[in-house]
């Protein structure tokens, strides 16, 4: 009940809009700060990797090991992934174009954020999103660009038309 209410109900497309709204603001000042800045994830990366020991470790030995092995040793190509990925999830959720895959990408940053070891807003954000992922389309379909660009991108990309079917309204 409360899922189809997200997802069809005219006044909480308007509640989600202020989610998404929120979100997007969040995400792209977070991005914007990063470029103009002087952004480096190597202390980020080092903190997080020091987290992992003791009984109760804040960060997972697992997730220790991936950004030892694969994050610190790239982190010129993380130097550009976070503020940028940051700043295009943000721009994405102000307007309202693919939200449900920006919603996604925000998602996934904040959960790597949280197995880092932040809290911050991370969970405050992270619950919203899993709003507007529930959503679909209801989420930007009023108050954002989705509701021009999703019909004519499955309009022209055949193959994707089945996925834009009543039932399932994922995007």
């Amino acid at each position: 009940m409360f899922v189809k209410f997200l997802r069809e109900n005219k006044i909480a497309s308007y509640i989600l809009t202020f989610f998404r709204l929120y979100l997007g603001y969040t995400w792209t000042v977070a991005g914007y700060e990063k470029i103009t800045g002087k952004f480096d994830a190597t202390g980020f990366l080092q903190a997080s990797i020091s987290k992992a020991t003791g009984e109760h470790p804040a960060v997972q030995t697992w997730w220790a090991d991936f950004l030892t092995s694969v994050a610190i040793p790239h982190t010129g190509f993380f130097n550009f992934l976070v503020p940028w990925g940051e700043l295009l999830v943000g721009l994405a959720l102000l307007l309202g174009i693919f939200t449900t895959f920006a919603a996604l990408m925000g998602a996934v940053m904040n959960f790597a954020f949280l197995f880092s070891g932040t809290v911050s807003t991370n969970p405050q954000m992270l619950l919203l999103t899993i709003f507007i992922l529930v959503a679909g389309r209801n989420a930007s379909q009023w108050t954002g660009l989705d509701s021009w660009v999703i019909p004519k991108f499955f309009k022209t990309n055949k193959a994707l038309k089945t996925m834009n079917t009543p039932s399932n309204k994922l995007l």
